[in-house]
């Protein structure tokens, strides 16, 4: 049976889970007031590769258990892997990737959540 998750807990889920498995800060952002087509990012920082598949494997797990799969996987990659939960995307990156692509930056209209 698919289940569906309030979005707020959706993302406290998601956070717990990366600062469960020491991600480096984790970041959410608000993204509907700054975009037609996105509603919501977590960004977190992974130290390696294998640091940055623990991290996308705690994600999966943790939804998983809450009866939630990725709409789309993209990675993993070197630097940079992507999970799709529908309104919820997941960005597990590498520090040179993060530092690179800023999403932060690119998105300074976004409203951060706080924890």
């Amino acid at each position: 049976m698919v289940k569906t998750l309030d979005t707020t807990r959706k993302i406290e889920l998601i956070r717990q889970s990366l600062e469960d498995k020491k991600a480096e800060n984790v970041v959410a952002l608000d993204l509907r007031q700054a975009s037609e087509s996105l509603d919501f990012f977590v960004i977190a920082t992974g130290t390696s590769r294998p640091h940055l598949e623990a991290l996308e494997r705690a994600v999966r797990e943790r939804l998983e258990d809450e009866g939630l799969s990725p709409l789309h996987v993209e990675g993993p990659s070197q630097r940079w892997i992507l999970l799709d939960y529908g309104e919820v995307l997941v960005h597990i990156m590498t520090p040179e990737a993060r530092e690179y692509y800023d999403l932060e930056g690119f998105w300074t209209d976004a409203r951060r959540l706080s924890a």
